[in-house]
């Protein structure tokens, strides 16, 4: 296995020194032949895990594969993803997760761990193969009809009882169907009224959140609530954690930085599910993020090819990408502001994903003796996005032409480099 010298590293933006790496963990030694990383003005992260991912192999490989969003995955600095249900089949089998887990583990680039869904077909009916997802080789601990609302509280009722029992958890997508209608495409407010765009409210999600919350206390299971987008999701879960429930939360990098102001022109890239919402909510989303009411962040990389996503705005695929720039854009948006450390990055984008997903060998710490799995950014790097440059197949990305400060330099899992110099090895 390669033996590593990262010399003259900040761990967690902390004082320099060299970490050494040898048969995959991190070690108190300097190994005697060992390949030296230059890491000098670097910081040294926990390798990130991405809660949220949506790869589409099986049955869209024209937008995006287990490869190419491995390889968009590393390059973001990411060292574990988990690889949404709704593809075509659905993973709603032991057979579909063992599938997708080791088409990840074939490209050997980033850990993929399948999400299962909750209910078979994504239909919201009848519940998935939950245990048995769980105890196949994948071992399947999140559940997720993401893309979907478990609308009937019944079902998500059952769903928690059933996966309590393993320790599983229900990553809901919170959106009522029946609040925000069929053709809902943005923000409902002043500017969805002018543009004459159908647009869905905040209370959608919100009314969800609070029945999901009110389902967990319950049934004494978990719930995790996906790509939280509003000020009111945020109030209902501060409450539910002041109430002891086991209740976890995650937002995208695009809900902390893009508002809906920017629909103005039209342009289907900056449609997405959730929306892009105003001012206020991103305010207190950020705010959520650093004083930890919300535990993380999750990219919900969502590439779409582009006959899905070329069309008037009503028509178009919702979702954009965000594997490769998620950590810069935490950088800009919550390290620079000074509204979060390096070791609170630590903490939203590795340690408490890989504890929400029960990940075994992830979001560990930098000490002598942990995996290592390591993510080395450079603070200072002005990085300026152009989606020609993607590692992803599609081109979706609501970061083009933008500069952002903070860069994914090396990614090593497990003991290996996947990225160096910014670049795949």
């Amino acid at each position: 296995m390669t033996q590593l010298v990262i010399k003259g590293v900040a761990p967690l933006g902390e004082k320099p020194q060299d970490l050494y790496v040898a048969d995959g963990l991190i070690v108190d030694e300097k190994p005697a032949k060992a390949e030296v990383i230059d890491a000098d003005g670097l910081v040294a992260l926990p390798g990130l895990v991405d809660l949220h991912t949506h790869l589409r192999e099986p049955g869209r490989e024209d937008a995006e594969t287990i490869l190419t969003g491995s390889r968009a995955a590393a390059l973001g600095g990411f060292t574990a993803v988990l690889a949404m249900a709704n593809t075509s089949p659905v993973t709603d089998t032991a057979e579909a997760a063992e599938r997708v887990f080791d088409l990840g583990r074939a490209a050997g680039l980033v850990d993929v761990q399948p999400v299962g869904a909750v209910t078979r077909g994504l239909a919201g009916e009848e519940l998935a193969e939950l245990g048995l997802m769980a105890r196949s080789h994948a071992k399947v601990r999140v559940f997720s009809d993401d893309g979907r609302c478990v609308h009937d509280p019944r079902v998500m009722r059952r769903a928690l009882e059933y996966v309590r029992a393993f320790g599983g958890v229900i990553s809901q997508h919170s959106q009522d169907p029946d609040l925000a209608g069929p053709t809902a495409c943005c923000h409902e407010g002043e500017l969805s009224g002018r543009l004459g765009l159908p647009g869905w409210p905040g209370i959608a999600e919100e009314t969800i959140v609070a029945r999901d919350v009110m389902l967990a206390r319950h049934t004494n299971s978990r719930v995790h609530v996906a790509h939280v987008s509003t000020a009111g999701s945020v109030e209902v879960i501060r409450w539910a954690k002041a109430q002891g429930i086991d209740v976890t939360a995650e937002v995208t990098p695009h809900h902390l930085l893009l508002t809906t102001d920017l629909l103005g022109g039209y342009d289907p890239v900056y449609k997405v599910n959730p929306p892009l919402r105003p001012d206020e909510d991103v305010a207190a989303l950020r705010d959520a993020l650093a004083d930890g009411a919300i535990d993380a962040v999750a990219t919900d990389h969502a590439p779409h090819a582009r006959h899905d996503k070329e069309h008037a705005f009503v028509d178009a695929a919702f979702g954009m990408l965000g594997l490769e720039t998620a950590l810069s854009v935490v950088s800009e948006v919550m390290v620079t502001s000074g509204a979060m450390t390096w070791t609170d990055v630590a903490r939203v984008m590795s340690q408490a994903p890989a504890r929400i997903a029960g990940l075994e060998g992830h979001g560990g710490s930098l000490a002598v003796g942990q995996p290592a799995n390591l993510t080395l950014v450079d603070p200072s790097a002005v990085v300026v996005v152009d989606r020609a440059e993607s590692a992803s197949l599609s081109r979706n990305n609501p970061w083009h032409e933008r500069k952002l400060t903070g860069a994914v330099v090396a990614t090593v899992l497990r003991g290996t480099p996947t990225v160096l110099n910014g670049a795949l090895v």
